[in-house]
């Protein structure tokens, strides 16, 4: 893996241990010389991953929609390119086509989305890169009990669940990210 994606907040969220998770993630990829792509911003998570990142890996890519950046420009950014796209898809999409895989640190809605959308491309069969979380502080406990539930009630099978990558620790996280083959079932339903 040369590329990561990360889907990360725009705020840090409460109390240090998020920060942390991000600064230990992003150790963890200077480790390996693993690039980033990102959502562009300078605030948040998203800013400590590149920050921790720049000048330490091959490169650090932004992607940011241009009524984002408009918002955002005046705030130091720190990647080797910050790419400005039309709108979230054409974000998306362009993250799709830097990325080897993608990962979500805690963050909102837009993070939620953007796991969401590249769990369903996996599932869907539009993309066959791996989807990871790292699942700081039990963050994403609520969600996996959500993707079990459906699951349970027949709305998504196990074998599609079981190629979402979950941990704690970061560099369990990359290297199970590295290393898990993708054996995605040949039937969607």
């Amino acid at each position: 893996m040369r590329t990561l994606c990360v889907f990360c907040g725009s705020s840090e969220g409460k109390g240090p241990l998020y920060r942390e998770a991000a600064t230990q993630l992003a150790l963890a990829m200077a480790e390996k010389s693993i690039s980033l792509v990102y959502g562009g911003g300078g605030r948040g998570l998203m800013g400590l991953m590149a920050s921790s990142l720049y000048g330490k890996v091959s490169r650090v890519t932004g992607v940011i929609p241009e009524r984002l950046y408009a918002m955002v420009k005046e705030i130091p950014h720190n990647e080797d390119e910050l790419l400005i796209v039309k709108d979230m898809h054409e974000r998306k999409a362009m993250m799709y086509q830097l990325s080897d895989a993608f990962l979500a640190l805690p963050g909102g809605v837009g993070t939620l989305e953007e796991l969401m959308e590249a769990f369903t491309w996996l599932h869907l069969g539009y993309q066959r890169k791996p989807v990871g979380i790292l699942n700081s502080q039990g963050y994403y406990d609520h969600l996996l009990a959500f993707l079990e539930h459906s699951v349970q009630e027949g709305f998504l099978k196990q074998e599609f669940l079981n190629c979402l990558v979950v941990e704690e620790d970061p560099r369990l996280l990359i290297q199970r990210l590295e290393s898990t083959p993708l054996e995605l079932p040949g039937k969607l339903i």
